[in-house]
């Protein structure tokens, strides 16, 4: 195979959006070949926009189906994309999937199970994970730079979103269209990072969501998270789409130092001697290892959903190792499901908590959800 033969399923905002650099030739070894959509709205588009010869289906389950494609990048509302990723490993099919993995964590390791029984390349659109800044971060914790990480903090409040962004679609911001808020729509990104970078997940967490905060919706906008650590570090985890202007800051001390990641910047203050070994030696009665603080230059470009797409291409052409592998999709949701459940119960929550108490708990929340259509998605 010298070109992948690749279907979009959804002509969204996203949807639209990896099909122009598609058709730009920013991937190399990527064909579209197919798309899918519902509404007429989308055809006319497609008919408008997309070469005559790429095949339009109304019918994504046509498309998985059809022997024009090798491959389907999925990017349709939050709670189909399970679904639709299964029905491609059933087809033997390579998936690259929009964020989120899904809504919550039950449905999310179902389709991980089926995509371990088959043999396809399955991705995540973490594009994140391709920012220099991001990697440079993993590579010094990976390389014991930092030392053992004793404290994170994130806040990142600036995904502003005005009532006007939540008034353009019926399904936005309510469980039924959508599952959840800030935490799935906007830092689903941030809560990747915070694990994939720090190379551990929070053993249990408390969490203080609010639902529609200076803003008419139904679910969340604004949290704050505690998390703790197995090896007794711990984290807080700070967002909201009501706050201008607003603040991307990441801070994570270590035994080595801290690191701060702020305005495009990552700035490392490097102890000399490690902490705990000062302070086994140090006598004195007040004193701190001697610390050196710089700006760590960063290199390398930001190939963004791009970056992604061509290394999804990579792999099943080349067996490129994958940079955001669909199975590390079910972290971030967990967490956030975490958080959410979290404030449901007003109480702690471990990372192993029940998925399908979590499951009851939102479909509780869907039955009187504003948005009522196809709300279950065929689960």
């Amino acid at each position: 195979m010298n070109e992948v033969r690749v279907g979009v399923i959804g002509l969204g905002n996203m949807g639209k959006g990896h099909i122009g650099y598609m058709l730009e030739n920013k991937v190399k070894g990527l064909e579209l070949t197919a798309v899918a959509d519902k509404s007429q709205a989308a055809r006319e588009w497609a008919e408008q926009n997309l070469p005559a010869e790429t095949t339009f289906f109304t019918d994504p389950y046509e498309l998985i189906a059809s022997p024009l494609i090798d491959a389907v990048l999925i990017c349709t509302p939050h709670y189909s994309h399970p679904e639709l990723a299964i029905a491609c490993f059933e087809k033997n099919k390579h998936v690259l999937i929009e964020k989120p993995a899904g809504v919550y964590t039950k449905q999310i390791r179902e389709m991980n199970e089926a995509a371990a029984k088959s043999d396809v390349v399955f991705a995540i659109m973490y594009n994140q994970r391709t920012n220099p800044l991001y990697q440079k971060l993993k590579e010094l914790i990976d390389s014991g730079e930092l030392g053992e990480i004793r404290r994170t903090n994130w806040i990142i409040t600036n995904w502003f979103r005005s009532q006007s962004y939540y008034d353009s679609g019926t399904w936005r911001a309510t469980w039924g269209g959508e599952g959840s808020g800030v935490l799935l729509n906007q830092v689903i990104h941030q809560l990747d990072l915070w694990q994939w970078t720090i190379g551990m997940m929070p053993k249990r967490l408390r969490a203080f969501c609010y639902f529609g905060k200076h803003r008419q919706i139904e679910v969340e906008n604004e949290v704050t998270a505690y998390a703790e650590y197995e090896n007794g570090a711990t984290g807080i985890f700070v967002t909201t789409t009501a706050e201008a202007p607003g603040t991307n800051r990441f801070e994570i001390a270590g035994t080595k130092g801290k690191i701060v990641i702020e305005d495009g910047k990552l700035t490392f203050s490097r102890l000399r001697v490690s902490e705990p070994e000062f302070n086994e030696s140090f006598k004195g009665g007040f004193g701190s290892p001697e610390c050196w603080t710089f700006e760590v230059p960063i290199k390398g470009e930001y190939p963004d959903h791009r970056g992604i797409t061509q290394n999804w291409i990579n792999a099943i052409l080349h067996n490129e190792p994958l940079l955001a592998p669909g199975a590390e999709g079910i972290k971030g949701v967990m967490l956030a499901n975490a958080m959410l459940l979290s404030t449901w119960e007003d109480n702690w929550i471990e990372l192993d908590f029940d998925e399908e108490h979590y499951w009851n708990q939102l479909k509780k929340r869907i039955e009187t959800s504003n948005y009522k259509e196809e709300v279950i998605h065929g689960v």
